[in-house]
């Protein structure tokens, strides 16, 4: 996947309050601080910034702290949900992960890295497609291929 920040201008940015309205996610599982939409339902970098407050980092591993790759995975998720979910129209809908595919774990992340979720929508409807890349710089940290589905929030 390309450096989509380098080449494409940023067309809207979503905030931790506009996260919040479009994902129902909140602390401890809130796993996105912003998100850049560089192509409207098709691309889009999101930021995590990785602390050492996070709860998972008392478990994993307290010696030698380091991200968990399904939080990492999530955090993808949640930046293509907010991408999708935050643009209007979607207000009564919510975004169920349905699978990941060629998940990979290239690097590990630490305390103090400001993780870029770098999102590439695939195919988009009631079950959407994304690929999505977590990077720290130029170095992937993970990878994947994620499904997920868009239903109706009482449904839900």
């Amino acid at each position: 996947m390309e450096n989509v920040l380098a080449s494409q201008p940023v067309i809207r940015v979503v905030d931790i309050k506009g996260i919040k309205k479009a994902i129902p996610h909140r602390y401890p599982f809130l796993l996105v601080d912003r998100v850049e939409v560089i192509e409207e339902d098709k691309r889009a970098v999101g930021t995590k910034m990785v602390t050492i407050n996070e709860p998972f980092f008392q478990g994993h591993f307290p010696d030698h702290p380091i991200m968990p790759g399904v939080l990492i995975m999530e955090a993808l998720a949640q930046a293509a949900c907010v991408m999708l979910l935050s643009k209007g129209g979607y207000e009564n809908k919510i975004a169920y992960f349905m699978g990941i595919e060629e998940a990979k774990f290239r690097n590990p992340v630490f305390p103090g890295t400001e993780l870029k979720l770098h999102i590439e929508v695939l195919r988009l409807g009631r079950a959407g497609k994304f690929k999505g890349e977590a990077k720290i710089g130029d170095k992937v940290a993970a990878e994947g291929v994620m499904t997920f589905a868009v239903v109706d929030k009482e449904v839900a």
